[in-house]
């Protein structure tokens, strides 16, 4: 190795977290972590007491599924321990094979502390993707986990800074506030210290100089009426600010309007919704709003936009067709009767070398 390479490579290792491929390798772990946190998995302890509560006949059950499926799992490992034998017996040689201790990966699971995996990734973000706003939302989402209120508030602030306009930024914004709103009395003289804190903050942040939290909410959808992910964010808000609002929060949802823009494209006009802006709209309507009734609807309705999308099973989905496909007969072979005149007239479209012809059949598609 040259000196030229030697100092390249070491260029290379100080700009290694800053390449989009860590980033989003980092946001996915911290995504993890933060999944952990807010849905521990059980541990054997819980599982032993939850066992205690059920009756004899039940337990007797469980027990025997258990060792069924021990039973099952050890008979596998000697199966392929055979294959291992007789396959040396042939070769003369051993394949060494590494042996994974945790094949399903329930010990990774078992994280201690969960936020604090997560904020190793979130510094690395903070240091090298500081001007990425997904760095600024997680790091928002740890904090207030860890109720680190001052770090929350500066992740709010670093959004704004960004993008104040973007859906995320309001959601965060409004969450904060909303979230100091219900906090007690400050008592100790840190408390004190933090609440002088957010005092002085609060009015130099312009999208809530002089208003309230529901009036910002409202401002913020009059500026972002047409967009449909600023209206989901500002729904979100109306149902956190007002739980008793929750009809209104889904009508303001369910009245977006899929207009036709203009694009440069050869397609022409297209749809403005995106298929994964419309995936976490459903997801709000049937976790965070918690509404069935409205997920079903908002699917049914994206699945008509989106017909072959396998989230929302439109018609021409794999989804859908496969699960048809069983009860699909197949078709005789034809000798040059009707259907072979039909496959003569779907093949004339289509010249010698492949290219397509006749693009008429083109001109609905619609790619998002």
């Amino acid at each position: 190795m040259t000196l030229r390479t030697y100092v390249e490579m070491l260029k290379f290792q100080d700009r290694l977290h800053s390449y989009s491929y860590f980033q989003k390798a980092a946001v996915g772990a911290i995504k993890c972590y933060l999944k952990l946190y807010d849905s521990p998995s059980k541990s054997a302890t819980d599982e032993d007491d939850e066992m205690s509560k059920l009756p004899p006949s039940q337990k007797k059950k469980l027990r025997q599924k258990q060792r069924k499926a021990e039973a099952r799992a050890k008979k596998e490992a000697e199966v392929k321990e055979e294959t291992n034998v007789t396959a040396v017996s042939k070769s003369g040689k051993r394949p060494v094979k590494p042996v994974d201790p945790d094949p399903r990966g329930e010990k990774l699971l078992m994280v201690e502390d969960p936020l604090m995996e997560a904020t190793k990734y979130l510094k690395l973000l903070q240091k090298h993707s500081s001007e990425y706003i997904e760095t600024h939302l997680l790091s928002f989402e740890v904090n207030m986990r860890k109720q680190k209120t001052l770090l929350a508030l500066q992740a709010v602030k670093h959004l704004l800074r960004l993008d104040a306009e973007h859906p995320d930024s309001h959601r965060c914004l409004i969450k904060f506030f909303s979230k100091v709103g219900s906090m007690p009395a400050p008592v100790t003289d840190a408390e004190k210290l933090i609440w002088g804190v957010l005092e002085a903050e609060r009015p130099t942040i312009s999208q809530l100089h002089g208003k309230s939290l529901i009036d910002a909410n409202s401002f913020f959808l009059e500026k972002h009426r047409d967009s449909l992910m600023h209206r989901a964010a500002v729904a979100e808000m109306l149902y956190v600010l007002e739980p008793n609002k929750k009809g209104e929060a889904i009508t303001l949802i369910e009245g977006s309007n899929n207009d036709m823009g203009s694009t440069n494209g050869a397609l022409g006009s297209v749809r403005k919704w995106r298929l994964k802006d419309c995936i976490a709209v459903h997801k709000l309507l049937e976790t965070i709003i918690n509404d069935n009734d409205a997920a079903s609807r908002w699917k049914v309705q994206c699945a008509e936009y989106f017909p072959y999308s396998t989230y929302f099973e439109g018609n021409h989905s794999s989804a859908v067709s496969n699960s048809t496909s069983h009860q699909i007969p197949k078709l005789p072979q034809n000798d040059g009767g009707a259907d072979s005149s039909i496959s003569n007239q779907n093949s004339s479209s289509l010249s010698s070398n492949g290219k397509v012809e006749e693009l008429e059949a083109l001109k609905d598609l619609v790619i998002q």
